[in-house]
């Protein structure tokens, strides 16, 4: 079925809709090359259509194994071609016909790498795929200039966990985790790190969090605009300075808010498995796995909350940590599913620190 990729700018680009129907999001690209199981099952890919950057997809089918999510949570899949007869001994499924069954809409024999080129130049944005049987072209443009933007849009109780549960009860150490759509592969390397984990909603409530029974407390990725979401910021806030506190992503930019900061939206984020940042404390330079649209404003920060990675593309804020109070924070993905794995080490920082605080 023919199709157009309709952005909030007016801008119009052709495809095909294999999949019948179209849809809407935030119109954002990725340069990983691999991994688009892990990346429209990432919950903090919620309310955002994925264009891939790496012209092929599905080549290697479906694996349960390589979920992020209990299921897809990207609105839209944009590519230039899809794979219907993968080609791995242990695929369970085709890629076309998996996003069928969870209704993702699909755009193919898009031409990706203009997209691309225009959403580094004009931003991302708002976008829908308007198929041939949705009506008139003009149509599609009106609607897709209605779209809400990103900015103000709090998506963490669509993708949080509804109830509290645990894992590894035998780890040696009691830690809570703020899941504002947290990754299965960050709570693997949790529990690998020998952590008994409590995960939260997330709207759980400080007095959980920093209950006497924790050392820890991890907060952790999640979709949407970390400035629309006080709440959450003032629980973090109040946990500050009860136990040692680990961010990643989401829970990075909210403890930039709960360190009384703010947050802005980048231009067009950082989402790719090949984001070079520099470790200030340690001088290496890392690759890194990133998903994220918003960053800490440095100008925000209280002077003792201090900077310790950079990403090298930008000058953007990668890392903080607290001068007197034992929190940390990244703002990249050290679990890296899928990516490199040098900002592994992390987990095991955050495991010291516990023990260093153990009350």
């Amino acid at each position: 079925m023919h199709a157009h990729l309709i952005l909030k700018d007016g801008t119009v680009f052709r495809g095909r809709a294999p999949l019948g129907f179209g849809g809407s999001g935030e119109a954002v690209f990725t340069t990983s090359m691999a991994g688009y199981q892990e990346i429209l099952t990432d919950p903090s890919f919620a309310g955002q259509m994925v264009c891939m950057t790496f012209p092929e997809q599905g080549i290697y089918g479906i694996h349960p194994d390589l979920d992020e999510g209990t299921r897809p949570w990207a609105t839209g899949l944009l590519c230039r071609r899809i794979t219907w007869v993968p080609d791995h001994h242990r695929a369970t499924g085709d890629l076309p016909g998996w996003l069928k069954r969870h209704r993702i809409p699909v755009l193919t024999d898009l031409d990706t790498r203009a997209l691309t080129q225009h959403l580094r130049d004009h931003g991302a944005q708002p976008s829908l795929i308007w198929t041939e049987g949705d009506g008139d072209l003009a149509a599609g443009v009106a609607k897709a200039r209605a779209l809400p933007d990103m900015v103000g849009q709090a998506l963490c109780a669509e993708v949080s966990c509804r109830e509290r549960y645990e894992l590894n009860p035998g780890g040696a150490l009691r830690v809570a985790v703020l899941d504002g759509g947290i990754k299965k592969s960050i709570l693997n390397q949790l529990v690998a790190a020998g952590l008994h984990l409590e995960v939260f909603p997330w709207d759980a409530p400080a007095t959980e969090l920093a209950h006497s029974r924790f050392q820890g407390l991890f907060l952790s990725n999640g979709p949407g605009d970390p400035g629309a979401l006080p709440a959450m910021q003032a629980e973090v806030a109040a946990c500050l300075g009860k136990l040692p506190i680990f961010g990643i992503c989401l829970g990075h930019q909210l403890l930039g808010h709960a360190f009384g900061g703010s947050t802005f939206k980048l231009k067009f984020g950082h989402r790719g498995a090949n984001q070079p940042v520099h470790d200030l404390i340690t001088g290496r330079i890392e690759i890194t796995a990133q998903n994220h649209g918003f960053a800490v404003d440095e100008a925000s920060l209280p002077p003792d909350v201090e900077v310790t990675h950079r990403h090298l593309s930008d000058g953007t804020i990668e890392g903080l940590r607290h001068k007197k109070l034992p929190v940390f924070s990244l703002q990249h993905h050290p679990e890296a599913s899928p990516g490199p794995h040098d900002a592994h080490p992390a987990f095991q920082r955050f495991v010291r620190l516990i023990v260093k605080e153990k009350r």
